[in-house]
């Protein structure tokens, strides 16, 4: 896993085909909801996860990396299904779309498994996803069935 640790991959994103490129890496990462921070006062949300390392050559065995992501210029954040008093609680990210509002505004929601969903709202799209350093075997490579979630503007979330 030496070799693994040198290929730190670094990300920014800036518009929503950057967002997605990171929604890419991001698929099937696993967090704890104590994992998650939003900072109303420097206006950004972060979190820590184990994400899944998809770009893992072949015949090497799965593996996950420890990443860290953030947002800037979060105007507020909501939550649906988030136990946010259990941050033990597991979360597994899906994937993050992004909802344009008056430009360059929008919506950026994070998508979890069992229905959970946070959404940020945006300023802008202003965003980073960096490894962390530590990579370790994966027990098995993440498999799911397809998924048809409605992500319209009605998502009832809670106020975070």
């Amino acid at each position: 896993m030496k070799d693994a640790e040198m290929e730190l991959l670094k990300l920014a994103a800036l518009d929503a085909d950057d967002l997605a490129v990171i929604s890419t890496h991001l698929q099937d990462a696993v967090l704890r909801t104590g994992d998650l921070a939003y900072l109303p006062r420097e206006r950004r949300f972060a979190l820590v996860a184990r994400r899944f390392d998809w770009e893992c050559p072949d015949g090497v065995p799965p593996r996950r990396r420890l990443t860290g992501l953030h947002f800037e210029r979060v105007l507020s954040v909501r939550c649906r299904d988030i136990p946010r008093d259990e941050p033990d609680s597991p979360l597994e990210l899906l994937a993050m779309t992004f909802e344009p509002g008056e430009a360059p505004s929008g919506i950026a929601t994070l998508v979890f498994s069992g229905g959970a969903a946070i959404r940020l709202e945006l300023e802008c799209i202003e965003a980073a996803m960096r490894d962390l350093g530590p990579v370790w075997q994966a027990e098995s490579k993440p498999a799911h069935a397809s998924l048809d979630l409605p992500l319209g503007k009605n998502l009832p979330l809670d106020a975070a």
